[in-house]
């Protein structure tokens, strides 16, 4: 187990990268899911709400990190016209499903349940970012992903108390980043 002032590390690779995504978006045609980043900002937010509850400390950095970069991702592509990928409607319905499980996420009084619809929020939110990615690679970013996998990794390496609230919501975060970083670079795999 690393020292928990490690995390700070983790919290900065993980700002940095959320800057270098959102100058992704200014200069290379980088183009968020909206639906997506607004439910990837909410959920965070409340598993640090859980995580705090549960006992976590400083390891919670890391989701409170996967809660802000999604809010500066979302107030920059606002910001600059055509920005953000067109929204469909089956984005709306994944958003839509997202938001009811964030729902009973926060009003379920079991911890390892309101993770788990914690962690079902956050992926039907992936979604359409994945499904997007999968198809047009070119309109994302992979240094907000890497930022996350770091920091989710560093997070775990600091878990004093091994609880399925405290460590599931950064294993999930890893994995999931890992397979958008992979669907970035897939085409680029390919050919090698």
């Amino acid at each position: 187990m690393l020292p928990e002032n490690i995390i700070f590390i983790g919290v900065l690779i993980n700002l940095i990268c959320t800057i270098w995504y959102i100058r992704g978006i200014f200069r290379h045609g980088t183009r968020p899911n909206l639906i997506s980043w607004f439910v990837w900002m909410l959920a965070p937010f409340v598993g640090v709400f859980l995580q705090l509850k549960a006992g976590a400390g400083l390891s919670s950095l890391s989701v409170l990190m996967a809660g802000v970069g999604p809010f500066l991702v979302i107030v920059f592509s606002i910001f600059k016209k055509n920005a953000f990928w067109k929204i469909q409607s089956f984005d709306l319905v994944c958003g839509f499903i997202s938001i009811m499980a964030l729902v009973l996420y926060i009003i379920t009084n079991n911890l390892g349940i309101s993770i788990l619809f914690a962690i079902l929020s956050d992926f039907l939110a992936y979604i359409p970012t994945f499904i997007k990615t999968w198809k047009y690679p070119e309109t994302e970013n992979s240094s907000i992903y890497i930022g996350g996998i770091i920091g989710n990794t560093l997070s775990l390496l600091i878990v004093r108390n091994w609880i399925f609230a405290i460590y599931s919501f950064p294993i999930y975060l890893v994995l999931a980043n890992l397979v958008e970083v992979y669907f970035i670079y897939r085409k680029k795999f390919l050919r090698s």
